[in-house]
């Protein structure tokens, strides 16, 4: 008996008791603290240091092996620093806590880099983003979590677990509170009218679309552009995943405007805000922008016509879903899925 308990007790220490680690890069640890309040956790520690000829080194604060680690980073550029500086700086973390024996390594990239390039659509072109996935795989990740990609396929460029969330709940819940059942969900292109379709499903609206047509070889240039749907007398709310430099979306609601809306509002999950992007917002006809915080929205972007909503407590009830080997999709009821 005496043996026996012996093993028992042995073998009761040697169960590993599982913990969550959540590090952060430099590039929004804004975001990732709001991720770690909603997780009861502290953001660890990942001593990040640039040396003077550009390199970076990182060195967790604590003990990550045998450890569920999370390492967040979205891609986006700020602060003299390029999306691709963020983009090493969340593989270089990855490194160190493989290199630290963690059991299990996600990368949490709330808005993922490249994710427009994610075909040829030219000869002699890459598929860059499929290279950022084998960058991640490469480096050590088991697991990515994304959020609203702007194309679905994504996922199959990663030979693991890819969990695709989406911002559409946070969004959905503002618009009815603020604009109610009595608008139109607008999609401003072609390639959106599936998202138009959900939110509009979901706030129980009417739907439209504008149709455009880019100039073949030619970046952020449109050429023709009209309206489907019934937008005259409307509150009409323009719906996509990402506001780069903010031309197609300004474009889009000119023409509803001329088409008879009474109002317009812009509603992506991703705020890029290149170039004239914050410019043209502030000059169009545009009454409202509502955006989430998967990119920091620096000081010099945020302007009235602007509203941020906060995507912390999605993030956040997905990682814990991923530590609880739990169903993420349940989340969303599915939707993240379309």
């Amino acid at each position: 008996m005496g043996t026996a308990g012996r093993v028992q007790r042995v073998g009761m220490e040697l169960v590993p008791k599982k913990k969550l680690h959540l590090l952060t890069g430099r590039t929004h640890p804004e975001l990732a603290r709001d991720i770690a309040g909603f997780l009861g956790v502290e953001l660890g520690e990942a001593n990040l240091v640039d040396f003077a000829n550009s390199e970076m080194r990182c060195q967790f604060g604590e003990s990550v092996r045998g450890g569920d680690v999370f390492i967040v980073q979205t891609h986006s550029m700020g602060d003299d620093r390029s999306i691709n500086d963020s983009l090493m700086e969340q593989w270089i973390m990855i490194d160190a806590a493989k290199r630290a024996s963690a059991k299990r390594i996600t990368a949490v990239c709330p808005y993922y880099g490249y994710s427009r390039q994610d075909r040829k659509s030219q000869g002699r072109e890459p598929i860059t983003a499929k290279l950022v996935a084998d960058l991640l795989a490469a480096a050590g990740a088991n697991r990515v979590v994304s959020v609203d990609l702007h194309s679905g396929q994504i996922q199959g460029f990663f030979d693991g677990p890819f969990d695709h969330l989406t911002a559409m709940p946070v969004l959905v819940e503002h618009l009815r509170a603020h604009l109610g059942s009595e608008i139109v969900v607008v999609a401003p292109d072609a390639g959106r009218i599936k998202a138009a379709e959900r939110f509009s499903r979901h706030l129980g609206t009417d739907m439209a679309s504008v149709y455009k047509r880019r100039r073949r070889g030619l970046v952020n240039q449109i050429e023709a552009l009209g309206v489907m749907g019934d937008v005259s007398g409307r509150s009409c709310v323009l719906v996509d995943d990402i506001i780069d430099t903010a031309g197609t979306i300004v474009a889009a609601g000119e023409q509803l405007k001329e088409r008879g809306a009474s109002r317009v509002w812009a509603a992506a999950t991703h705020p890029v805000f290149s170039g004239p992007a914050v410019d043209r917002l502030k000059n169009s006809v545009i009454d409202r922008v509502v955006v989430t915080d998967t990119l920091p929205l620096p000081p010099e972007k945020q302007i009235d016509k602007i509203e941020v909503l906060s995507v912390a407590a999605v993030i956040a009830d997905a990682i814990n879903a991923v530590f609880e080997d739990a169903s993420v999709s349940e989340i969303f009821g599915g939707e993240n899925q379309s």
